[in-house]
Protein backbone atom coordinates (compact mmCIF):
# COMPACT_ATOMS: atom_id res chain seq x y z
CA UNK A 1 0.00 0.00 0.00
CA UNK A 2 1.28 3.45 -0.93
CA UNK A 3 2.26 5.54 2.11
CA UNK A 4 1.55 9.25 2.01
CA UNK A 5 2.98 11.81 4.46
CA UNK A 6 0.27 14.35 5.32
CA UNK A 7 2.00 17.72 5.62
CA UNK A 8 0.45 21.03 6.52
CA UNK A 9 -0.59 23.41 9.25
CA UNK A 10 -3.50 21.12 10.17
CA UNK A 11 -1.41 20.03 13.17
CA UNK A 12 -2.02 23.50 14.68
CA UNK A 13 -5.81 23.36 14.41
CA UNK A 14 -7.86 23.11 17.62
CA UNK A 15 -9.12 19.78 16.25
CA UNK A 16 -5.73 18.65 14.95
CA UNK A 17 -6.09 15.00 16.00
CA UNK A 18 -9.59 14.72 14.55
CA UNK A 19 -8.42 16.39 11.32
CA UNK A 20 -5.61 13.87 11.08
CA UNK A 21 -8.08 11.02 11.45
CA UNK A 22 -10.33 12.55 8.77
CA UNK A 23 -7.36 12.82 6.41
CA UNK A 24 -6.29 9.23 7.07
CA UNK A 25 -9.84 7.95 6.45
CA UNK A 26 -9.92 9.88 3.18
CA UNK A 27 -6.55 8.39 2.21
CA UNK A 28 -7.89 4.91 2.93
CA UNK A 29 -10.79 5.57 0.53
CA UNK A 30 -8.12 5.95 -2.17
CA UNK A 31 -6.22 2.84 -1.06
CA UNK A 32 -3.41 4.90 0.45
CA UNK A 33 -2.05 4.90 4.00
CA UNK A 34 -1.84 8.39 5.48
CA UNK A 35 1.05 9.16 7.82
CA UNK A 36 0.10 12.11 10.02
CA UNK A 37 2.70 14.01 12.11
CA UNK A 38 0.61 13.67 15.28
CA UNK A 39 0.39 9.88 15.00
CA UNK A 40 3.29 9.68 17.45
CA UNK A 41 3.44 11.71 20.65
CA UNK A 42 6.56 13.10 22.25
CA UNK A 43 7.67 10.59 24.90
CA UNK A 44 6.75 11.57 28.47
CA UNK A 45 10.40 11.70 29.52
CA UNK A 46 11.19 14.52 27.09
CA UNK A 47 10.03 17.64 28.95
CA UNK A 48 12.37 20.45 27.88
CA UNK A 49 10.77 22.40 24.99
CA UNK A 50 13.89 22.43 22.81
CA UNK A 51 14.28 18.67 23.26
CA UNK A 52 10.60 18.20 22.38
CA UNK A 53 11.10 20.27 19.23
CA UNK A 54 14.12 18.18 18.22
CA UNK A 55 12.14 14.97 18.79
CA UNK A 56 9.22 16.22 16.67
CA UNK A 57 11.62 17.33 13.92
CA UNK A 58 13.33 13.94 13.76
CA UNK A 59 10.02 12.04 13.98
CA UNK A 60 8.56 14.02 11.08
CA UNK A 61 11.66 13.48 8.95
CA UNK A 62 11.42 9.75 9.65
CA UNK A 63 7.77 9.70 8.57
CA UNK A 64 8.73 11.47 5.34
CA UNK A 65 11.48 8.90 4.74
CA UNK A 66 8.90 6.11 5.25
CA UNK A 67 6.43 7.72 2.84
CA UNK A 68 6.26 7.08 -0.88
CA UNK A 69 4.92 10.61 -1.55
CA UNK A 70 3.78 13.74 0.26
CA UNK A 71 0.36 15.37 0.32
CA UNK A 72 0.47 18.96 1.60
CA UNK A 73 -2.05 21.57 2.63
CA UNK A 74 -0.54 24.62 0.90
CA UNK A 75 -3.17 27.16 1.88
CA UNK A 76 -1.88 30.43 3.36
CA UNK A 77 -1.01 30.12 7.02
CA UNK A 78 -0.28 33.08 9.29
CA UNK A 79 0.23 35.29 6.25
CA UNK A 80 0.07 35.12 2.48
CA UNK A 81 2.21 32.01 2.00
CA UNK A 82 2.02 28.33 3.01
CA UNK A 83 3.26 27.18 6.41
CA UNK A 84 7.06 27.39 6.55
CA UNK A 85 7.36 23.96 8.19
CA UNK A 86 5.31 22.45 5.39
CA UNK A 87 7.55 24.15 2.81
CA UNK A 88 10.61 22.66 4.54
CA UNK A 89 9.02 19.19 4.59
CA UNK A 90 8.30 19.43 0.87
CA UNK A 91 11.88 20.47 0.18
CA UNK A 92 13.18 17.55 2.25
CA UNK A 93 10.88 15.13 0.43
CA UNK A 94 11.89 16.59 -2.95
CA UNK A 95 15.56 16.07 -2.06
CA UNK A 96 14.71 12.42 -1.38
CA UNK A 97 13.06 12.18 -4.81
CA UNK A 98 9.52 11.75 -3.43
CA UNK A 99 6.55 12.88 -5.54
CA UNK A 100 4.83 15.97 -4.12
CA UNK A 101 1.12 16.73 -4.18
CA UNK A 102 -0.61 19.70 -2.66
CA UNK A 103 -3.90 21.50 -2.49
CA UNK A 104 -5.16 25.06 -2.33
CA UNK A 105 -8.70 26.17 -1.59
CA UNK A 106 -8.58 28.69 -4.44
CA UNK A 107 -6.90 28.82 -7.82
CA UNK A 108 -4.99 31.62 -9.49
CA UNK A 109 -1.37 32.56 -9.92
CA UNK A 110 0.86 34.28 -7.35
CA UNK A 111 -0.14 37.80 -8.34
CA UNK A 112 -3.85 36.93 -8.36
CA UNK A 113 -3.62 35.06 -5.06
CA UNK A 114 -1.68 37.72 -3.17
CA UNK A 115 -4.14 39.50 -0.85
CA UNK A 116 -4.75 43.17 -1.65
CA UNK A 117 -3.17 44.30 1.62
CA UNK A 118 0.11 42.71 0.49
CA UNK A 119 0.13 44.22 -3.00
CA UNK A 120 2.00 47.40 -3.84
CA UNK A 121 1.07 50.21 -6.18
CA UNK A 122 3.22 48.95 -9.06
CA UNK A 123 1.91 45.82 -10.84
CA UNK A 124 3.92 42.72 -9.96
CA UNK A 125 5.32 44.28 -6.78
CA UNK A 126 4.33 43.83 -3.16
CA UNK A 127 3.80 46.69 -0.72
CA UNK A 128 7.56 46.77 0.00
CA UNK A 129 8.45 46.98 -3.70
CA UNK A 130 9.60 43.36 -3.94
CA UNK A 131 8.85 41.43 -7.11
CA UNK A 132 5.95 38.98 -7.01
CA UNK A 133 6.71 35.93 -9.13
CA UNK A 134 4.95 36.09 -12.48
CA UNK A 135 5.45 32.55 -13.80
CA UNK A 136 1.75 31.71 -13.81
CA UNK A 137 2.21 29.35 -10.86
CA UNK A 138 -0.06 29.35 -7.81
CA UNK A 139 2.90 29.49 -5.41
CA UNK A 140 6.59 30.34 -5.35
CA UNK A 141 8.32 28.35 -8.09
CA UNK A 142 10.20 26.25 -5.52
CA UNK A 143 6.83 24.74 -4.57
CA UNK A 144 4.88 25.33 -7.78
CA UNK A 145 7.31 23.49 -10.06
CA UNK A 146 7.93 20.21 -8.18
CA UNK A 147 4.47 19.80 -6.64
CA UNK A 148 1.33 18.77 -8.48
CA UNK A 149 -1.22 21.18 -7.01
CA UNK A 150 -4.97 20.64 -6.99
CA UNK A 151 -7.54 23.36 -6.42
CA UNK A 152 -10.02 22.28 -3.79
CA UNK A 153 -8.99 20.14 -0.86
CA UNK A 154 -7.31 16.88 0.03
CA UNK A 155 -9.86 14.83 -1.94
CA UNK A 156 -8.99 16.69 -5.16
CA UNK A 157 -5.28 16.26 -4.46
CA UNK A 158 -5.78 12.53 -3.85
CA UNK A 159 -7.63 12.29 -7.17
CA UNK A 160 -4.63 13.92 -8.83
CA UNK A 161 -2.31 11.51 -7.02
CA UNK A 162 -4.44 8.57 -8.22
CA UNK A 163 -4.12 9.78 -11.83
CA UNK A 164 -0.35 10.24 -11.49
CA UNK A 165 0.69 7.29 -9.32
CA UNK A 166 -2.06 4.70 -8.99
CA UNK A 167 -3.30 4.20 -12.53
Amino acid sequence: MLKLYLAGPDVFRPDAFEQGERLKVLCAEFGVQGLYPLDHAVPDGIVEPAAQARWIYQANLELIRQADAVLANLNPFRGAEPDSGTAFELGFAAALGKPLFGYLDEGGNCIERLPCEWQGQEPGRDRDGNQVEAFGLPLNLMLGVPAKIAVGGPREALELLREEMLS
